[in-house]
């Protein structure tokens, strides 16, 4: 029995002493060699494969229909931007780019992603609507791009730009977000006055040189004309959009030869917070103790604003119901109207709030 007993104590201490061998022989090799396993390692981690592919297929479906205008005042380049296939005909491509981007110039030339330069003939614009239309002779076979539709757009979608951001160095960049805002009201400048511009939001990297070009779905269809963005300290992401449905109108009538024709009212008009800064002003309206409005600083003799009773020194306080809090948003809604339309204004007469009824004509009336 003893000598079993033995037995069984040498076998428990030859095993002992066999796992102790073992874990200092596996510590010395990783001691002696540490990247034995760290390239074992590293090696599993390089086999991974990342399949998510993004937008790839959506931006080839516009990449090509996408082009630089360049506006050239007699042979000086002094502004460029982006454009893009809007449709086409047996003989030409129609191309849709910014009014701001063509404006005063006299020769313009389009650039397609291969490089190739051509001159474009413009066929009109649209000031107000930021649209203008160029022409070019059909010379390579490029395809117009698809039109989608803003009307089941969801904040959160995903959109991308194809343009020529700063400069040529950076010509067709892609950038890619989402819808930020539907419907904005942004202020803009329209020559030398205010204007309100009812545009869509996204995040996706808008510059300067990216006017023009098309703003698109993850689909590839295009939903929006890049019109402008808000450059400010503190600011990012924030690029607007023409609505697709806009461009496309404002498009056909240029195409189709029709005149674009603002209404006309026969006023000068002046913001009320503007005008409580001009000495001219402000005196009369602290007197009124009016700070929001529209201040009427002018009427043309015979139109209709001038049979309709509204006189110099009149506040415009509500268009068709709607309070108006400066001359921006007076435009806004009086460009929402055509030719012809008859618009309800509540204004301050004598100290007195009146309704009159004015029929837009146009300016040559």
């Amino acid at each position: 029995m003893k000598q079993k007993s033995s037995q069984r104590v040498k076998i428990v201490v030859y095993t002992a002493l066999g796992i102790l061998f073992g874990v200092f022989l596996a510590y010395g090799i990783i001691y002696k060699f540490p990247t034995l396993f760290h390239e074992t390692i590293t090696k599993i981690e390089r086999d991974v494969t990342v399949t998510d592919k993004g937008i790839a297929d959506a931006v080839e479906k516009v990449y090509n229909s996408v082009v630089i205008v360049t506006t050239y005042n007699n042979d000086t380049a002094y502004a460029s931007g982006s454009g893009f296939v809007y449709k086409k005909d047996d003989k030409n491509f129609y191309i849709i780019t910014n009014h701001h981007v063509i404006a005063d110039g006299n020769n313009f030339k389009v650039t397609y992603s291969d490089g190739e330069v051509v001159i474009a003939e413009l066929l009109g614009s649209n000031e107000y609507a930021d649209i203008a239309v160029l022409k070019v002779p059909i010379k390579k076979e490029i395809e117009e791009v698809s039109i989608g539709k803003t009307e089941n757009l969801r904040v959160g979608d995903t959109t991308f730009t194809v343009g020529a951001p700063l400069d040529y160095t950076y010509s067709w960049t892609v950038t890619r977000g989402i819808i930020s805002g539907k419907e904005r009201l942004v202020e803009v400048m329209v020559g030398n006055t205010n204007y309100i511009m009812n545009v869509l939001q996204t995040d996706a990297a808008v510059n300067s040189g990216n006017s023009g070009g098309p703003l698109c779905d993850s689909n590839g269809e295009v939903i929006g004309v890049i019109s402008a963005k808000i450059s400010s300290t503190g600011v990012e992401g924030m690029g607007f959009a023409i609505p697709i449905e806009v461009g496309v109108s404002e498009a056909e009538h240029i195409i189709n030869g029709e005149k674009s024709e603002q209404p006309y009212l026969g006023v000068k008009i002046i913001g009320v917070e503007d005008a409580l800064q001009q000495f001219e002003y402000a005196n009369y309206l602290r007197k009124l103790n009016v700070t929001t409005g529209v201040l009427v600083a002018y009427v043309e003799l015979k139109t209709d604003a001038d049979k309709a009773g509204l006189e110099r020194g009149d506040i415009i306080l509500k268009f068709d119901d709607k309070e108006i809090s400066n001359d921006a948003y007076f435009r806004y809604e009086l460009y929402k109207h055509k030719v012809g339309d008859t618009i309800k204004l509540t204004i301050l007469h004598d100290g007195k709030e009146k309704d009159v009824k004015i029929k837009l004509t146009n300016e040559t009336s």
